[in-house]
């Protein structure tokens, strides 16, 4: 089954944005999976310390019978959730884990003898915790506040914060995801870095191989032509020879130009594309009209004469193209603030809006017989080596398509 160049491109494109999917719900899935897992984790944390607040609450109710070394061994084995044990009035009984400013010279201080500093801290921590409200009411909605009754009708309340395990699995998936993201952006720069320098080396190396191999039938040709008009030949037929004879030398140097930086030289806008034009009407049928909307001033910038002349010649010969050879083409000129712009419409079949940078890329084409490469070299030619910028302004599908070059004014 075959496909022209437009539908390879759609089908890469297709399958860039399946790519992209099946990234996303990738990391969806990744992340639910890591989410499910702390909350998992969390889940385990309260039991614990469901259990941390039993024991105490039987400890503090404890009688002769009771098995104190169990209920101490319960209460001893949190080493990890931050927790305090407060009153009614916010006043802290007990705490542990919790990292403090000013270190204490017992590693297991009591409240009472804390600096102030620290007491400061403990109390900061806890009213930000209960934003206001009763211990109490808090104990009955949030599951990070648990009440114990200590003895009869007198109870305390235990608050306690995710372990720092807990807090650093809950980012974990995120900050996993976030590396993975700029190592993939990393990596996707550095192979179309190395794609672009190799279709470089490859664009350089076709393009002065062709020049060179342009070299010796056209000075055979000149050879022959000079020979011909010695011989008393027909002097029109030795001046068209001559002619595609100078045709072929600025080919030539065309493509010997391409890959290596031009010599750029101040030319003006609409002369250069007067002169590109003027070739251009007598090669396309008398069908095609031409009009010229030139800027009153004319612009100068810094151009390869013979480079911006192909560059002119390939917009036309695509807007003929499109057109079938009948309808017709508007040049306009002009300058906004520091950028001098040409515009080349067209009154073609169009360009689709998802195909507007896929006309610029090597290959792409519609039409049944051509490499695609017209485009691409246009914008090679204005991008890279003049430091401007071409893109597609307008199209609409069976109206026609304008072209916009911009270019650095002098």
């Amino acid at each position: 089954m075959k496909f022209n160049k437009a539908e390879i491109y759609e089908r890469r494109r297709t399958g860039k944005l399946i790519f992209l999917a099946v990234s996303a719900i990738a990391i969806i899935l990744f992340l639910l999976v890591s989410n499910s897992l702390v909350k998992e984790l969390a889940q385990q944390e309260r039991e614990r310390m469901g259990i941390w607040a039993s024991a105490t609450e039987k400890l503090a109710k404890a009688n002769i019978d009771t098995d104190f070394d169990f209920l101490l061994a319960i209460i001893s084995q949190n080493n990890s959730i931050p927790v305090m044990v407060a009153d009614e009035d916010y006043t802290i009984v007990d705490f542990r884990n919790f990292h403090l400013p000013d270190k204490e010279n017992s590693e297991k201080p009591v409240f009472e003898e804390l600096t102030q500093k620290n007491k400061d801290f403990l109390n900061t921590r806890l009213r930000e915790a209960g934003r206001g409200l009763s211990l109490k009411k808090l104990s009955e909605t949030d599951p990070h506040f648990i009440r114990v009754e200590i003895y009869h009708n007198t109870f305390q309340y235990i608050y306690y914060e995710d372990s720092i395990l807990l807090k650093r699995l809950s980012l974990y998936p995120y900050i996993q995801l976030s590396v993975m993201i700029i190592l993939a952006v990393i990596i996707y720069f550095a192979v179309v870095y190395t794609k672009k320098a190799e279709q470089n080396r490859v664009w350089a190396g076709l393009s002065k191989e062709t020049a060179h191999q342009l070299g010796t039938p056209i000075s055979s040709l000149m050879a022959w032509n000079e020979y011909l008009k010695a011989s008393g030949s027909d002097p029109m037929v030795t001046d068209e020879m001559d002619k595609d004879i100078h045709r072929l030398t600025v080919i030539a140097d065309r493509f010997s130009k391409i890959g290596s930086r031009p010599e750029l030289a101040l030319e003006y806008v609409n002369e250069i594309a007067l002169r590109s034009l003027e070739y251009m009407k007598s090669r396309v049928s008398g069908k095609v009209e031409f009009i010229m909307n030139m800027s009153p001033d004319d612009h100068g910038v810094l151009l390869s004469a013979p480079l911006f002349e192909w560059v002119m010649e390939n917009l036309t010969k695509n807007a003929v193209d499109a057109m079938g050879g009948s309808g017709t083409i508007t040049i306009t000129t002009g300058k906004d603030k520091e950028k001098v712009w040409i515009e080349v419409k067209d009154t073609g079949k169009g360009i689709p809006r998802k195909n507007f940078r896929n006309v610029f890329s090597p290959g792409f084409t519609t039409k049944k017989r051509g490499w695609g490469l017209g485009l691409t070299l246009v914008k090679r030619i204005i991008e890279d080596y003049h430091g401007g910028r071409i893109f597609v302004k307008e199209s609409e599908v069976g109206k026609g398509t304008t072209f916009r070059i911009e270019l650095p004014g002098v």
